[in-house]
């Protein structure tokens, strides 16, 4: 059987009097279509569970309320799937300040089924691509004197991102080309004994 939260039923309370409604009929609704829903508070709003799984939350505004999906990407209709993509109102069906700017009853309960169906079926979310390191561009030069040095390469292929970068800018910010050479020898070097690029500082 479904769970509910008194913390939800306290969140619905201190939500602004426009608010209320709407929050109440969404959450009737979800319990309606989906009678093994477990209510949860996460990052301090509503969210709805499914076989231990997070299925939509809703939340409060000042002047409006949110309600989405998380598996909204994956679902058929393309207005969550657009919205899910761009994220403008943290809901899927944009901005809701009354009951009239819900979808029908019929289509929202629609909605809640297919997301269970994707619970059902194992479906999961593709894993986020990391974006906020730059990928490292490793010059050609540097690739062939590794490949000359296996000590050397094994240890640059070990380091995490911050090291690579280290030595590869140190290289590539040479000025002239015997001074890249010299960095590149002494680099190899290094790198065969296991060091890192200001390992004489630490």
């Amino acid at each position: 059987m479904g769970k509910k939260d008194k913390a939800v039923d306290g969140y619905i309370e201190k939500s602004a009097d426009f608010a209320r409604p709407i929050l109440l009929h969404i959450r009737e609704l979800v319990h309606k279509a989906c009678p093994d829903v477990e209510e949860k508070m996460k990052w301090s709003f509503p969210h709805f569970d499914y076989k231990n799984e997070m299925m939509c939350s809703m939340a409060s505004f000042k002047q409006h309320c949110a309600f989405g999906f998380w598996k909204a990407s994956l679902m058929k209709d393309t207005v969550l799937t657009e919205n899910a993509k761009s994220e403008s109102a943290m809901g899927h069906m944009g901005r809701i300040t009354s009951l009239k700017d819900l979808p029908p009853d019929k289509k929202i309960i629609g909605y809640i089924k297919e997301a269970m169906e994707l619970t059902d079926g194992g479906i999961k979310l593709p894993p986020k691509v990391k974006s906020d390191k730059q990928e490292l561009v490793v010059p050609d030069y540097f690739l062939q004197a590794l490949g000359k040095n296996k000590k050397a390469k094994a240890t640059f292929e070990g380091y995490g991102y911050s090291h690579k970068k280290e030595y590869l800018e140190w290289i590539t910010e040479a000025k002239t080309e015997s001074t890249r050479n010299k960095r590149l020898e002494t680099a190899l070097e290094w790198m065969a004994e296991s060091k890192s690029r200001h390992w004489k500082y630490k």
